[in-house]
């Protein structure tokens, strides 16, 4: 089983619906995760409610949403890897300081103390400025690896890198053996 969580990068949200989907066709049991925000706010990119219908019909797993739920990862379900994509700046962040404090940030915690993958698709405007430090030390965290990323508007948002999706099966795969997919930074 995997654990598959998604955090607030609302604008790729449907993007990590179609990496659910080739997760489902490969067989892969698979944990769904949605950050607080992600399970409750609707956005300019999709309602909520409908972005919740649509996780679990392609998981056929019910949704973790908060901490308490997320907690008995570690434990109780000994997930084969953790993919966190889109992991947004706010999460990578707090992972990076461990702080605790929303449902995938736990389930990152607690996930890890397994020694198993996690992997990181990061998606975040503030990449290339405040959240370049985080990358670095969860770069340098055994277990993490990172689904490879680049810069997506270079003239509007010059600091927001995106993962690309599309390699989320590949770097999980390769995760299993305790490589990270290369090149990192496209």
């Amino acid at each position: 089983m995997i654990g598959y969580a998604i955090c607030g990068s609302f604008c790729n949200h449907n993007k990590a619906l179609e990496v659910l989907k080739q997760f489902a066709a490969n067989d892969e049991e698979i944990l769904p995760i949605l950050s607080e925000n992600s399970y409750n706010i609707s956005t300019r990119f999709g309602i909520a409610e409908d972005f919740r219908k649509a996780v679990e019909d392609i998981t056929k797993n019910k949704i973790i949403h908060t901490i308490e739920d997320s907690e008995p990862i570690g434990p109780m379900y000994k997930l084969n890897a953790l993919i966190i994509a889109p992991c947004s700046g706010n999460t990578l962040a707090k992972m990076a300081h461990g702080i605790t404090d929303t449902s995938v940030t736990m389930a990152a915690k607690a996930h890890l103390r397994n020694q198993k993958p996690l992997i990181i698709g990061l998606c975040t405007n503030d990449g290339l400025s405040s959240n370049t430090a985080n990358i670095g030390i969860m770069l340098n965290k055994k277990n993490v690896y990172f689904v490879p990323f680049y810069q997506d508007d270079i003239d509007l948002k010059p600091t927001s890198l995106v993962c690309d999706m599309k390699l989320v099966y590949k770097t999980y795969q390769l995760s299993l053996e305790q490589k990270q997919i290369q090149p990192i930074i496209f």
